[in-house]
Formats: structure tokens, C-alpha cells, sequence
């Protein structure tokens, strides 16, 4: 049986960029301080992942960190929501979800949605939050979100995935219209940071599918 065609994704070497060998990929990591890249099992994905998103995103943990959270509870902020998102397959069924972040309680919920991508996931989750928040008045609420990707797309009002819409997704691309258009019209005022998963584990929102 052939083996699968295999594409890599150098973020950090000598020439980043998409490989469609693992001699070639090697060739600008080798002996290149802290490179970052990673194998996908289409171009399409490949793409996605170089041109959409960053490392960090695509990476994930090498295994769920799950931390007491009186540990951190001096750390974060208490009038604040987490946002994430979940994808079975890149592209697959995607799903995403807010909650309060201290106690978890679970606010709302969405999907799933087919063939689509977790980069559109985490910049839907955001603005679901923004509109969620406004409308309760709390304004200085901050919103936890652990994907660099998802918080560009806001702050940019931009999505640049490189998924092809299709009938299969529409749902999806007809959200992030709707999106663009919410955070054009609307201003908000409300924190949004990057969750530190390396000091205080998954995000509260984490669907917990690592």
C-alpha cells in the first residue's frame, strides 16, 4: 500500500515554507535554532496552516495540561469570558463555545458546523462574545481566547482562511459575513488577551478532545 502523501509547514528555518517531502522539509530545519514546523495530510491544510494561522495554533499541546486553578486564580481576571473552539479534521466539524471563565458556567454554545476549520472557530467564538457581552452591558469584560489566529482576525475585522466555501459549508462563510459586518459597525472596549496555556493549562472553554 503507497504511503500518503505528506505536506510540511516551516514556520521558523532557513526558507519557511510548504514541502512536499520530508528530505526537503529537513533541509531548513536542520541544525536551525528552536525551527518550527509540522507535517499536514493535504496542501489545502498546508496552506491554511502557513498562510492563516501560526504555529502555535497549529501545534496545540503535546498533551492536555490540566492545573488546579488556585494556582492561577491571582493571575486572570475575574469579570472575564474564555472562548474556544474544536475540529474534528482540518478541514471537519467544527464547533465552538463560550463560558464565564472562574466558574466554567457554559454560555453558549454553537454547531456543529461541516467542513469547516478551528481558525474560523475561534474568530466566530470571539465575536459571539463581543455581541453576547455588549448586549449585557459589560463593556469592560475581558475575553480569553488561545489562538493568536482567531484574535488577528478580530482586531484586523479580516479572516483570511483559505478554505473554498461550498454548499457543505455555507453556514459557516454566511457567520463570518455576518461577523465582519458586527465588528464594523460596532465598538467595543473589551480586553481580549491571550490565555497563557503553558502557565495555566487548557483554557476554561477547552472541549477537552486533545
Amino acid at each position: 500500500m503507497a504511503k500518503k502523501q505528506k505536506y510540511y509547514v516551516v514556520w521558523d528555518g532557513v526558507n519557511p515554507g510548504i514541502y512536499d517531502s520530508w528530505t526537503d522539509c529537513q533541509a531548513q530545519i536542520k541544525g536551525y535554532p528552536n525551527a518550527k514546523y509540522k507535517s499536514f495530510p493535504s496542501k489545502e491544510i498546508a496552506k491554511e496552516a502557513l498562510y492563516g494561522s501560526d504555529y502555535e495554533d497549529n501545534i496545540g499541546s503535546q498533551q492536555r495540561r490540566v492545573i488546579d486553578p488556585v494556582l492561577y486564580y491571582d493571575e486572570i481576571e475575574k469579570d472575564s469570558m474564555a472562548v474556544d473552539a474544536a475540529c474534528s479534521g482540518n478541514p471537519g466539524i467544527m464547533e465552538y463555545r463560550g463560558v464565564w471563565t472562574v466558574d466554567r458556567v457554559e454560555l453558549f454554545k454553537m454547531g456543529p458546523f461541516k467542513n469547516s476549520t478551528n481558525n474560523i472557530g475561534e474568530f466566530l467564538a470571539l465575536v459571539h462574545a463581543l455581541a453576547f457581552i455588549k448586549n449585557q452591558g459589560k463593556i469592560k469584560t475581558t475575553i480569553y481566547s488561545d489562538s493568536r489566529t482567531g484574535i488577528s482576525w478580530v482586531r484586523n475585522k479580516k479572516v483570511k482562511t483559505l478554505l473554498q466555501k461550498n454548499k457543505a459549508n455555507q453556514d459557516s462563510f454566511e457567520l463570518i459575513g455576518r461577523g465582519i459586518k458586527w465588528l464594523k459597525a460596532n465598538k467595543y472596549e473589551n480586553p481580549i488577551v491571550k490565555w497563557d496555556t503553558e502557565r495555566w493549562g487548557e483554557i476554561p472553554a477547552d472541549f477537552g478532545r486533545k
